[in-house]
């Protein structure tokens, strides 16, 4: 962790996200995280620097100090406004159509020159911190929330068998997704794209995610 990212004058502050600030406060809080972002993709966790984050949006150090008081803090923050600006899902009224659009959704993301990195950055930090693996469960815990309505609604149709795990079957659109990111250098395309989703739906289908007792 660089010098500045655990404890210091931020000891005790509110916890990040739990104040919904507007005006200065709020142009405050964006500046911070955008800069925040830009580090995370350029350099990585273990290159995050709050004193460099305050410089970079033009913020008293003070400032960053007292409200996000850490570097897991800050990045905390982050994944928490990452997941309330996320798109709200696609209500095609077809299972495979709404998942297609979640995986070119996670496609676009993770292949974007600045997501992409970023994601890389959080999901390796949080390996080894756990307020940061803390902050990425609740933020996919959010984006699989907003998704899961539509597979209950397939199920509710008929197009899926009674009891399927709607959560397991919109990670299971992902998980692919992000094997490819972090584990080979083969493109998020369409074609990425359309094989997550329509194993996703295949597997569904087949009564893969049905809970069992």
């Amino acid at each position: 962790m660089p010098a500045g990212g655990t404890g210091g004058p931020g000891d005790g502050a509110a916890e990040p996200g739990t104040v919904r600030p507007g005006g200065r406060t709020a142009r405050v809080r964006a500046a911070v995280l955008e800069a925040a972002g830009d580090m995370l993709a350029e350099q990585g966790f273990h290159g995050l620097d709050l004193a460099e984050v305050a410089r970079r949006a033009a913020v008293g150090k003070t400032t960053v100090y007292r409200r996000w008081g850490t570097v897991a803090g800050l990045v905390a923050d982050l994944l928490t406004d990452m997941a309330e600006q996320s798109l709200p899902r696609s209500d095609t009224g077809s299972l495979e159509e709404d998942l297609l659009a979640n995986a070119r959704l996670v496609a676009r993301t993770l292949s974007d020159p600045r997501q992409g990195p970023l994601f890389k950055a959080v999901i390796a930090a949080a390996t080894c911190d756990p307020r940061t693996a803390e902050a990425l469960h609740r933020f996919y815990e959010v984006r699989v929330a907003e998704w899961a309505p539509c597979v209950q609604e397939a199920v509710e149709r008929g197009e899926l068998p009674g009891g399927t795990e709607a959560s397991d079957v919109v990670r299971a659109v992902s998980a692919p997704l992000y094997y490819r990111l972090l584990t080979t250098d083969a493109p998020l395309d369409e074609a990425a794209a359309r094989r997550a989703a329509g194993a996703a739906v295949a597997a569904a289908r087949a009564g893969a995610f049905v809970r069992t007792p």
